[in-house]
């Protein structure tokens, strides 16, 4: 067998990469389309870069890496999604596609990375210098049946993206973000690459996504990122001061049901080990644990 080749990803890699993807990563979505755009036209700031990996031109293997202009903390950057195809483990290949992806990052200036690993890359990750942090838990639910509509609240409207002006969901997200649990705050977000990554990324689904909006605000909201008839909730979150009643859930609850009748059928989500609250909502939900991956950091010098 021939060696594997690294090189530069390109647009035209999207199908092959989600191939590759639906068969290490199965609950994890993201559809040629918005894996195309994000090869072609990457979030200004970040220095994103992606590299595949072929053996025999055949796309065997992939990784990106980047900047993580969301957080405060400086020099901090991101290798995310390192995988190899099964049958192309054990031969280099992911040794290769992660020499490259640090390559770039040291090019930037990066003193602090991360990265993801499911347990049996563990050791692989340590091996590289990596020290496993925190956990993130992977869960799915079947929606056949869909879940029902919850009646709103008293005071509560529900309102679909497609009703609502990006800059009002842009606050309701910087409000919730901050405290997010995680190896590093979200906390220094700005506009032009939330826009980016949220509200023209290919695969939003603004008719089911949903916000539920008191007295003219958002104070809580849910993402569906949908690629055909599987749809990955991105993010839910209630805005601090209207928490305790229950809204996390019930825009969840909302969106779930709206993704279902334009023809979604399972739905995935992840949350980090300590996230408990949302743990509940999913589990209450009807959600069922499928899979874990744990964030590993390492310093770069």
């Amino acid at each position: 067998m021939a060696d594997a080749t690294v090189r530069t990803a390109r647009p035209d890699d999207a199908e092959a990469v989600v191939a590759l993807r639906a068969l290490v990563y199965p609950y994890l979505v993201r559809g040629v389309a918005s894996t195309r755009q994000m090869i072609a036209a990457p979030p200004p700031g970040e220095e994103w870069t992606a590299f595949v990996a072929e053996v025999d031109d055949r796309l065997v293997g992939w990784v990106s890496a980047y900047r993580n202009i969301r957080t405060s903390e400086p020099d901090f950057g991101e290798v995310s999604l390192l995988h190899t195809h099964p049958e192309h483990r054990g031969r280099g290949v992911g040794t290769a596609l992660l020499a490259a992806a640090l390559d770039h990052l040291r090019a930037l200036g990066v003193r602090r990375i991360r990265t993801w690993a499911l347990e049996e890359a563990l050791p692989f990750a340590r091996r590289h210098g990596f020290t496993p942090s925190r956990e993130m838990r992977y869960s799915a639910l079947d929606l056949r049946p869909a879940p029902p509509m919850p009646p709103a609240p008293p005071g509560v409207r529900w309102r679909p993206l497609s009703e609502l002006a990006p800059e009002r969901m842009y606050e309701a997200e910087v409000a919730t973000a901050a405290d997010e649990p995680g190896d590093v705050p979200s906390d220094a977000i700005d506009y032009d690459t939330w826009r980016h990554d949220v509200w023209e990324n290919i695969g939003l689904d603004r008719t089911a996504s949903t916000a539920a909006e008191v007295d003219g605000e958002v104070a809580a909201f849910s993402l569906v990122m949908r690629d055909g008839d599987r749809m990955w909730s991105d993010y839910t979150a209630t805005v601090p001061r209207h928490r305790g009643r229950g809204l996390a859930r019930l825009t969840k609850q909302v969106a779930l049901h709206r993704a279902a009748a334009g023809g979604v059928r399972v739905a995935y989500t992840s949350n980090d080990e300590a996230n408990a609250p949302m743990l509940a909502v999913n589990a209450r939900l009807g959600y069922r644990p499928m899979a874990a991956q744990w964030s590993c950091l390492r310093e770069l010098t």
